[in-house]
């Protein structure tokens, strides 16, 4: 949905580390978003993800580290081409919506023509063309998002980053999100963004740094994380119980309405598991499974401690 930057972009952060009142919230944390990916900066909440976004656009000044824009460190006027998305909506409640892109876009010095062209161009396509004059107090909060969304979008930056940006959004507006995030890497743009709710955005990631109480405890590509852990899954459609599989090499991970979910001992048959099973309950559905990025990060979090 944006002009995309020259493949070469690319935004580094090395060994960004900084303290609040004598505690290390970060602590020597790297950060690689080549253009053309998705990359989830991802962790529970407090683990440092929105001081690590507030160093990358200079409100924080690190203690140590840096950040570096296309193989140079990041001056303030290669962050002028970047768009920021807080997690905290920063939008002005009485302004109109068209209005309020257009004052925006006009910050940026893009002239007036110029600015309302692009703030409707933006609004249509975020499926807000019948809101532009409806003050931001009257929207909803998918509505808003959006909105925030296109004010980090409306000067077509080069690298765009998402704090939270799934927060409080409906299935609806998760959905439409994530097409919008798709759509400017696919354009070659450079995007990353944070998230907690690691399940939630399990398919979006590429590639992914974990953040634990500030410092990286897990990254790479998701398929290689996935693919290199030793623990696999089994998936069956009924309740299981503890007895069935005292002596299988097997644990219940996790029960819900849809089955249950266990934990193979690496060197596990997941046959004869499944054999086991079935001497108890009939099983009509089943499947073997990688490990989900819940799963990495708790796995990764006991082995850092």
């Amino acid at each position: 949905m944006t002009a995309a930057g020259p493949t070469t972009t690319s935004l580094v952060v090395s060994g960004a580390t900084h303290d609040f009142d004598g505690r290390r919230v970060l602590d020597h944390v790297d950060l690689d978003v080549p253009p053309g990916r998705i990359v989830g900066l991802l962790g529970p909440n407090g683990a440092g993800k929105t001081t690590l976004m507030r160093i990358i656009f200079g409100v924080l000044d690190a203690n140590a580290g840096v950040v570096s824009w296309r193989g140079a460190p990041a001056t303030a006027a290669d962050r002028r081409r970047w768009g920021y998305m807080p997690q905290e909506r920063g939008l002005y409640r009485e302004m109109r919506t068209l209005d309020h892109i257009v004052w925006l876009a006009r910050l940026y010095g893009i002239d007036r023509a110029e600015a309302r062209v692009r703030a409707t161009d933006l609004l249509d396509r975020l499926g807000l063309a019948d809101r532009q004059r409806d003050p931001i107090r009257e929207l909803s909060g998918g509505m808003a998002q959006r909105v925030q969304l296109a004010a980090a979008m409306v000067h077509g930056p080069d690298l765009l980053v998402l704090d939270e940006p799934f927060a409080g959004l409906d299935p609806g507006a998760i959905e439409f999100l994530t097409d919008v995030i798709h759509d400017h890497v696919a354009a070659g743009g450079t995007l990353v963004f944070s998230s907690h709710q690691l399940d939630l955005v399990e398919n979006l990631c590429e590639s992914i740094v974990m953040l634990h109480d500030g410092q990286v405890v897990l990254s790479g590509e998701v398929r290689d994380l996935k693919r290199t852990s030793t623990t696999r899954y089994l998936r069956v459609d009924g309740a299981v119980e503890e007895a069935w599989i005292e002596s299988a090499p097997a644990r219940i991970s996790s029960t819900d309405a849809t089955g249950t979910r266990l934990a193979l001992d690496p060197r596990a048959d997941a046959g004869a598991v499944l054999d086991t099973i079935r001497q108890h309950a009939a099983v009509d559905d089943f499947g073997v499974e990688a490990p989900t990025l819940s799963e990495l990060f708790l796995a990764a979090t006991r082995s850092s401690t």
